[in-house]
């Protein structure tokens, strides 16, 4: 029987090994179970969030997505972003080298803080950047307490 040396990093090779493999197998399963071929696959547009003194606002980076193609819907304090990014039918999908932007329906849901006056939300769709901004209620809003002197 050979003494083997105990290298400690051989494990986390092999994990990482796998963990690639995995990655790698989920990917490109779901490009080829699409029945776009290469052209839809699953993402998810980049958001920020941030709040105001009267308000609390959503910007959604949305390139190439149509305004007929979003649904926003506020439900029980949850504002629902949907859509889709339709592939461009100009070009033959043979006649592609390489396709590395995301095409397909895309769904967020962001729970909302509860003193938003979700009958006063508006939309802006502009540069392909859709800002929703969300105006707080009065008794949400921060109120500045005046200090008495004695």
């Amino acid at each position: 029987m050979a003494i083997v040396r105990w290298d400690p990093f051989r494990d986390v090779m092999t994990l990482q090994e796998r963990m690639n493999r995995l990655f790698d197998h989920a990917l490109s399963r779901t490009r080829m179970d699409d029945e776009e071929g290469l052209t839809a696959s699953m993402w998810s547009p980049a958001v920020d969030i941030f709040e105001t003194s009267d308000s609390i606002v959503m910007k959604a980076e949305l390139p190439g997505v149509s305004r007929d193609n979003i649904d926003i819907q506020v439900e029980d304090n949850t504002l629902t972003l949907k859509g889709e990014r339709k592939f461009e039918r100009e070009v033959k999908e043979e006649n592609y080298l390489r396709i590395e932007r995301s095409y397909g329906a895309f769904q967020r849901a962001f729970n909302l803080p509860t003193g938003v006056q979700q009958d006063k939300i508006r939309a802006v769709f502009k540069d392909g950047v859709l800002e929703v901004t969300m105006p707080k209620a009065e008794e949400a809003k921060p109120k500045q307490v005046k200090i008495d002197v004695k």
